[in-house]
């Protein structure tokens, strides 16, 4: 697919043949403004313009409960349905096949905290494209892993196809590196198909997971201002909407979560501890949440649209249940190391995190 050295090809290769295939991908990936967007500024369109064509939606806070609202008994009720339960009869597979890309020789910890935690979380198969300098460390890391050092070989693009109808999600840019000749489009992944946003805009089936910073770069890029200082919720649902309705989880000391239609903070309590690998984390567990929450919507969609909770799209249930997951992993590490709690310190308190916050 693509020779070492133009990592950055060869990944907007993949992501086309996932997008043709209509799987679920994220959360690492941004975009350039939109060519919606870039119309309407090229125009004279100002702010309050791009505002006023985006459709007016009710937002949602998950502190109350009032008219089109949904409250945290709701949330809760609704998030146990999503996850499939275990009983004898499920077969390996059923619970979810993750794919994971990224990795490379300077970055191997981010796959393998992705990869890891799908798998801790209830994803049944874990497996991690990478690159063959960072193969057999990660294989190091964990025998748990299906670890696949294919992403610089020249057939790259032929063999992960041979792989993509067996995953359910795809998990692009932990690790993936940061080379000099895509040193400007590349950045943890984040910014991957800056140059080709048209792959990834209006595909519904995309989580993305900036941070603040990430945020305000990518907000800058699509609505062409500032995001506004004193309205965060709506700054994300802006962004959402000119995305074409993908789903945002941006980071934060609240992680606000917005598809466009909806808005919903998570503001459990997590760690004050900023230990690299919690996003990587909340990278592999969103991945396997967002199977789960497809599979409920698309099994029960009739129900679903009867329910006060419909306005709760897969990507934004998804979401809520990682942020979630990754503070209250966060949390119960840190009240054991404190100080010195890294993320692999984490990864040991996800059952006790999903059982807690889930099905109690």
């Amino acid at each position: 697919m693509y020779l070492k050295g133009d990592r950055f090809k060869g990944c907007l290769e993949i992501l086309r043949l996932v997008t043709e295939h209509n799987h679920p991908i994220g959360p690492d990936v941004s975009y350039k403004k939109s060519p919606r967007i870039r119309e309407l500024q090229r125009n004279g369109s100002s702010k309050k313009k791009l505002n006023s064509i985006l459709d007016p939606v009710p937002d949602l806070q998950s502190n109350k409960s009032v008219g089109n609202s949904i409250g945290v008994s709701e949330l809760q009720a609704t998030v146990k349905e999503i996850i499939p339960p275990l009983t004898s009869n499920l077969f390996k597979g059923q619970a979810g096949c993750i794919g994971i890309i990224g990795g490379c020789q300077e970055y191997t910890g981010a796959p393998y905290f992705a990869a890891i935690s799908a798998l801790k979380v209830g994803a049944d198969v874990s497996h991690v494209f990478c690159t063959k300098d960072a193969g057999i460390i990660i294989k190091c890391y964990s025998p748990d892993l299906i670890v696949l050092p294919i992403l610089d070989h020249s057939t790259a693009l032929t063999e992960f196809e041979k792989w993509l109808p067996k995953l359910h999600t795809l998990v692009v840019g932990p690790g993936l590196g940061r080379d000099q000749q895509v040193l400007e489009t590349v950045t943890d992944g984040l910014f991957l198909i800056t140059e080709t946003p048209e792959l990834i805009t209006n595909y519904q089936n995309t989580l993305l997971t900036p941070n603040i910073i990430e945020f305000q770069t990518l907000f800058e890029k699509m609505v062409g201002d500032r995001p506004c200082q004193t309205d965060e919720p709506s700054n994300v649902k802006l962004l959402a909407q000119c995305l074409g309705n993908v789903t945002i989880l941006r980071k934060g000391s609240d992680d606000i979560i917005s598809d466009g239609s909806t808005v919903i903070m998570c503001s459990t309590d997590g760690s004050p501890r900023r230990c690299g690998g919690q996003g990587d984390v909340l990278s592999g567990v969103a991945g396997v949440f967002f199977n789960w929450a497809l599979s409920y919507h698309n099994s029960k969609t009739k129900l679903i649209q009867q329910r006060p909770d419909a306005i709760l799209g897969p990507g934004v249930l998804a979401a809520f249940m990682a942020c979630r997951l990754t503070r209250e992993c966060s949390r119960l590490a840190f009240a054991v190391h404190g100080r010195s709690m890294t993320a692999t310190d984490m990864l040991v308190n996800i059952h006790a995190a999903f059982e807690g916050m889930f099905l109690n």
